[in-house]
């Protein structure tokens, strides 16, 4: 079952609802690779002016659950397993943009990479890997 950009942005909206508030959508999806977005929100914003790492580390973790839903369908049970993340850059006040990539898909685990941007900028503002696990087979 091939998935949509739209069809895992609902997806992922149903199963965490304060996704929406944030105006998280996936934007493209390719094979082994999503393009996600988060809207710009002053309440983001921690001290010092710039977007929190809880928004970035969201992000990061939503992107990688999208680049596993578009691989492998509707498999809502996926659960993060690792998340690392480093922040390089100070974000502009702009929309934040996270293109997922699987780097290896095994019959358990997934392991992902992301780098995220500010829209409007080529630079990578963070980036993160992590590990998906997937459940048993039969137990989707």
């Amino acid at each position: 079952m091939t998935l949509t950009a739209a069809d895992i942005t609902a997806i992922i909206s149903a199963g965490v609802p304060a996704s929406a508030d944030s105006g998280f959508r996936v934007e493209t999806v390719s094979p082994g690779m999503v393009v996600c977005r988060t809207h710009y929100d002053e309440r983001q914003l921690r001290p010092g002016g710039t977007l929190s790492g809880p928004t970035m580390m969201a992000l990061a973790d939503a992107a990688m659950y999208a680049a596993v839903l578009a691989r492998l369908g509707r498999l809502e049970m996926a659960v993060t397993q690792n998340l690392n993340i480093n922040f390089l850059k100070r974000p502009l006040p702009a929309d934040l943009l996270a293109c997922a990539e699987i780097l290896k898909m095994g019959k358990r685990t997934v392991v992902l990479d992301v780098k995220m941007y500010s829209e409007g900028s080529q630079d990578v503002v963070a980036h993160a890997t992590g590990t998906y696990s997937l459940p048993p087979a039969g137990r989707e």
